[in-house]
């Protein structure tokens, strides 16, 4: 165990006083402060909670994976993992450690206290067997220097809808499928397959939970500020649920003309069909002039969709879930390539998790990934291993960058022979 990764080591770069802090699991009882500086963390006003608030709030946490960091009798730093599974490229899912809930304290910052709930939760999820971490980033420059890598990106359109071309007399599908209006219980009873067909097709899905159906559904209402949304659901021409889209719109008229706007909450597909049709019907909505279209994958085909591209308009565009890689050899042979090549890389890794030298050998036909002591064709950081394990970037790019170097000439080309995609990948959810 490197000193990264052992929890126990002291930090000489940390003030004395730091030390005393105190970074552990939480017990049952400790929950309720745990939640209180989990809203402090985020800028939000701390609640008093009734019992069955509490319950609700808390019923997704497991005190042994839940850190605290404790000053005295104080929670000054949150953090908290999940179990969660992963699709990489090809369709095989990888089991990660999920983190989530990750604040310290304004008063606590710059004393080494994210460093030690990290390097406790990361050995943790290395002992269990998991094959990568993974996080939704509220910030670009904190997780890189823990071994993690923007893996996948997302986009946000705004469709101006007069703009679009699309013809407004719009009556439904024309493939002989049809869309109808459901409520929160029928998407419960849909959404969970519908979901688990989308999440084995497209490389970086995650795993959704009941509870994550009942909260976005409302059936699990952790504050009073839901408001049920509409829900539309594509069905083809054999009756098989193929999308839902889950949507509100505001109410904005003013000199007698609508201009609302229709806000997608979320939006799964498992073709081209439904998710062509799910997007005509929201343009086609009566006094709808605008449509938000959510998170997307930065490739998604919605501006192709319509007759004018133009009128889908790039409103926000960021990077979206992070992965940071465990077990390499496993990572590797998880995934699908689809040209043949042998790359022999060297893994730099300060924390010891993934660090090391890798031959790994590939083809449509399968991986093998074995430790070599043979000479590397690329040296990368582990954070880079990661944004290119699920295929979203170009190894010949990083090295231009200076982030890959290149210990054979012409090996990022090969790199990217085997692992770029053909789309790029996505994660629909935040956690």
């Amino acid at each position: 165990m490197s000193p990264a990764q052992d929890p126990s080591v002291q930090d000489a770069s940390v003030p004395d006083f730091a030390q005393d802090v105190d970074v552990r699991a939480i017990t049952e009882e400790e929950i309720p402060v745990w939640l209180r500086a989990l809203d402090v963390g985020f800028l939000r006003s701390p609640q008093s909670l009734s019992a069955q608030e509490l319950k609700d709030r808390s019923s997704h946490i497991v005190p042994s994976r839940a850190l605290g960091a404790f000053d005295g009798d104080r929670c000054v730093g949150t953090f908290r993992s999940f179990a969660q599974e992963l699709t990489a490229v090809g369709g095989r899912t990888v089991p990660a450690d999920a983190i989530s809930n990750v604040t310290v304290t304004s008063t606590h910052r710059r004393r080494g206290i994210l460093t030690r709930m990290m390097a406790t939760d990361l050995t943790a999820a290395k002992e269990r067997g998991d094959v990568v971490a993974t996080l939704i980033a509220a910030e670009y420059p904190i997780y890189g220097r823990y071994g993690f890598g923007p893996a996948t990106w997302s986009t946000e359109w705004t469709i101006d809808v007069p703009r679009t071309g699309l013809d407004r007399r719009w009556s439904g599908p024309a493939d002989g499928g049809r869309i109808d209006l459901v409520d929160g219980a029928d998407v419960r009873k849909l959404g969970p397959e519908l979901h688990e067909r989308l999440r084995r097709a497209q490389p970086g899905a995650v795993s959704r939970d009941e509870r994550w159906w009942r909260i976005n559904t409302g059936d699990l209402r952790l504050g009073s500020s839901w408001t049920d949304p509409f829900y539309a659901v594509y069905r083809s021409a054999a009756g098989e649920v193929e999308g839902i889209v889950a949507y509100e719109s505001d109410d904005n008229w003013h000199d007698k003309q609508p201009h609302n706007t229709a806000d997608v909450n979320w939006l799964i597909t498992t073709t081209p069909a439904a998710e062509r049709a799910l997007w005509q019907y929201l343009c086609s909505i009566d006094w709808i002039t605008k449509v938000k279209s959510g998170w997307r994958a930065p490739d998604d085909l919605l501006p192709l969709y319509l007759p004018d591209p133009r009128a889908a308009r790039v409103t926000a565009q960021a990077d979206w879930m992070w992965v940071r890689i465990l077990d390499v050899v496993r990572a590797l042979e998880a995934r699908s390539y689809a040209a043949t090549g042998t790359l022999v890389l060297d893994v730099v890794d300060r924390d010891g998790f993934a660090g090391g030298r890798y031959r790994l050998d590939a083809g449509p036909d399968g991986a093998s990934s074995v430790p070599t002591r043979e000479d590397a064709d690329l040296v990368l950081d582990a954070a880079d291993l990661a944004v290119l394990w699920l295929g979203d970037e170009s190894a010949v790019r990083l090295a231009a960058l200076g982030r890959v170097r290149e210990q054979r000439k012409g090996a990022a080309s090969v790199a990217d022979a085997l692992l770029r995609t053909s789309r790029r990948p996505w994660c629909p959810d935040i956690f």
